[in-house]
């Protein structure tokens, strides 16, 4: 790490960084809230290796990863980007995802490529919700982690505090490498606590020396926390007796055995960046503490049919297996996939098996083709650098793969493999559009469709019963930057509209109802008289139909007519235009005319006796009631339950789930939760979670019924 180099090799600018080793190459994912400074570390880390000329600023929109004119314009990161750099011969690929919970998609697509992250915290900030479920995800899979505190420059910053917050958050394993030095709130170096070093940047550059007298205390209680941490987790049982002994443990074991501990995710060191100052610290860890892609463990392979593979691993002579993590369309250069490599060597002009499973429900279609892709591409910012392979391990850009969409597995045609596709959230926010004209309606559809290959946290729903286009997001700013696109990259404009709930229509009592369509205009007339019985059937008792005609007074052809009408009519409602359910139609009695009596004539007498019951008897509303799951921290139960109970839904129990977590059981009607994914959000400060399922139809009051009637 740091504490063992003096000196590292810059990557060239202008010129694509390349490795033909998996044990060259990092992978590292950056994670944190939004404003935590995850894309100023980026362009800090990439202008310390002179990748980039000089770091760009978020606020001036000049940085290597926020390039989408939706980031520029709004000041925060919305898409996952690559970000390559070169440091002491080692390839990096940064991967800055969003910190806005909207956009958790790409965080988890970041999380997939990646094989170690950097969670990053402001030292001005603190952390957040988000940033501590991310830090249990990574956890649950055994991913190496470290955190950086970043904005020590920053009039608020608190180094200490910020620390003891981490350390509180994410648990044991958690200490610094490296103590922030100030001088009148200017951040001037770094105090290496294995080394007892100081680096020195307040002259342009970075200087070694002893550390000041008066920081001896600090430095002496962080770094026996520190030693005690690593011998903890060192595969020396011996080291933690001789420790203990008083014996002094040298510099260059306990290196080893933390570079050892952080690559098997068992420690967690803490770094410090401000200013510029920390780059070359975060550069030393990331390429002599994180694991290479050989020590990583491949995600679950199988063959197309779902049998596991289990001999396959990152070697760049093995057999070709890759995934999309990212997805790009622009009207003008095509479809762009960013593709991790697990194993094998991807090639331009190569023919690969396409496969995609998985993800019907959210409109993408399960497919296996042969492709032949185009050039690859080794992405900084919107610069594309061709690149002449891709050995297992690495990431790199792959140009026209007309079919693959995010999450499709990439490999050999003659041996079709696909990888099991990494969690995803649902989309809990219904957002209905249209179009604003013909000419936008004539492409909305292909547009829509673009848009869907790219983010798989994006559902299309056509509702048959509504009539509505909608558009299921993570949230607010989820469907904005998706209209924006729509807008600016597809040159369709829509507007949303009021979304529309299915309800549906039932009778509230028994009835006879007499459907009389008798007409004669000269030539053949129309001559049908049906009697019939309706009643009402409990919920979830759909739609039956009984005959009791007797003596052939409805001739038998006929009798099928009568149903089909009913059941036509039942699907234009007979109240508020929502479809009629639950009901038994009994029929018992009517009439026909040797001539005058036809097919027609009588369905149309079916729907007329069903408009006449609703004449009769009351017609009632049905709503749809959700089973809904709410996963919360303790803190925000009781305002949950609340919150809940104010929205007609019941609360059905709680259940403790880990620690500090409670799920709360309810049922909520559809109608009061359209918008629960950002009430929710706003209510947990960003830590709640839910799911929803149909459940079954209920009543809608009586007030509520009449302004949908009415």
């Amino acid at each position: 790490m740091a504490e063992k180099a003096t000196g590292g090799t810059a990557g060239a600018a202008g010129r694509a960084p390349a490795a033909d080793r998996p044990d060259m190459i990092r992978n590292v994912v950056l994670v944190g809230h939004s404003g935590s400074g995850k894309t100023t570390l980026v362009e800090t880390l990439l202008a310390a290796t002179r990748t980039v000329q000089r770091a760009g600023r978020v606020e001036d929109g000049g940085t290597v990863s926020d390039f989408d004119e939706v980031e520029v314009r709004q000041q925060r990161s919305v898409n996952l980007t690559l970000a390559p750099l070169v440091h002491n011969g080692i390839k990096v690929n940064l991967l800055d995802t969003p910190g806005y919970a909207d956009f958790v998609g790409d965080l988890r697509a970041g999380l997939r490529a990646a094989d170690a992250a950097l969670f990053v915290v402001s030292a001005s900030e603190g952390i957040d919700g988000l940033t501590r479920m991310l830090w249990e995800e990574c956890a649950a899979v055994g991913m190496p982690r470290a955190v950086v505190i970043t904005k020590l420059d920053h009039q608020r910053a608190e180094f200490d505090e910020v620390l003891a917050a981490c350390q509180d958050a994410f648990g044991d394993g958690v200490a610094p490498l490296y103590l922030p030095v100030t001088d009148g709130g200017e951040l001037r170096g770094l105090i290496g606590l294995l080394t007892q070093r100081f680096h020195d940047y307040t002259g342009g550059g970075r200087t070694e020396g002893a550390p000041d007298a008066s920081q001896r205390d600090r430095v002496d209680l962080y770094r026996a926390s520190l030693i005690e941490g690593i011998i903890q987790e060192s595969e020396d049982e011996s080291l933690m007796d001789r420790y203990l002994s008083g014996e002094e443990i040298g510099t260059e074991v306990l290196i080893g055995d933390l570079e050892k501990a952080v690559a098997r995710g068992g420690f967690y060191p803490v770094l410090a960046t401000g200013g510029g100052i920390g780059a070359f610290e975060v550069l030393e860890l990331i390429t002599q503490g994180f694991p290479s892609p050989l020590e990583h463990p491949l995600p679950e392979i199988t063959t197309i049919d779902g049998k596991p593979v289990t001999d396959i691993t990152c070697d760049p002579e093995g057999p070709l297996v890759a995934e999309v993590v990212k997805t790009t369309s622009d009207p003008y250069v095509g479809r762009i996939s960013l593709v991790r490599v697990f194993s094998g060597t991807l090639r331009p002009d190569m023919t690969v098996h396409v496969s995609g499973h998985g993800l019907a429900e959210r409109g993408h279609e399960d497919h296996d083709v042969d492709e032949r892709i185009g050039a690859l591409s080794c992405p900084l910012g919107k610069t594309q650098r061709t690149v002449a392979a891709c050995v297992a391990g690495d990431i790199a850009a792959v140009a026209k793969l007309s079919r693959a969409e995010t999450g499709d597995t990439l490999s050999d045609k003659e041996q079709p493999l696909l990888m099991t596709a990494w969690s995803m959230p649902d989309p809990l926010l219904p957002v209905a559009i249209q179009a604003r004209s013909k000419a936008d309606d004539d492409k909305l559809g292909q547009a829509l469709q673009r848009l869907v290959a790219e983010d798989p946290t994006l559902r299309l729903e056509n509702n048959p019963e509504t009539r509505q286009l909608v558009l299921w997001c993570m949230g607010e700013a989820h469907a904005d930057v998706l209209l924006d696109r729509l807008s600016r990259r597809h040159g369709v404009e829509v507007e949303k509209i009021g979304l529309r709930v299915p309800l549906r229509e039932t009778f509230g009592g028994s009835c006879q109802a007499l459907g009389r369509n008798v007409k004669q205009t000269g030539g053949h007339g129309q001559y049908a008289i049906c009697h019939l019985e309706i009643e009402p059937l409990p919920s979830g008792g759909g739609f039956e139909f009984v005959d009791k005609i007797v003596g052939g007074v409805v001739p038998r052809q006929f009798i099928p007519s009568v149903e089909k009408g009913v059941r036509t009519q039942m699907q234009r409602g007979v109240l508020a235009g929502y479809p009629l359910v639950d009901v038994r139609v009994t029929l018992y009695d009517g009439k026909a005319h040797s001539v005058d009596s036809s097919d027609m004539a009588f369905q149309i007498a079916g729907a007329l006796a069903l408009k006449e019951a609703a004449a009769k008897v009351p017609t009632l509303l049905l709503e749809p009631v959700d089973e809904v799951t709410v996963l919360v921290p303790d803190d925000h139960v009781g305002s949950v339950m609340s919150d809940l109970s104010s929205r007609r839904g019941r609360v059905l129990g709680t259940e403790p789930v880990g620690t500090g977590r409670t799920l709360v059981r309810a049922e909520v009607p559809e109608l009061e939760i359209t918008r629960y994914a950002i009430d929710l959000r706003s209510m947990s400060h960003g830590t709640g979670t839910f799911q929803r399922a149909f459940l079954r139809y209920e009543p809608l009051p009586a007030h509520l019924a009449d302004k949908v009637a009415g």
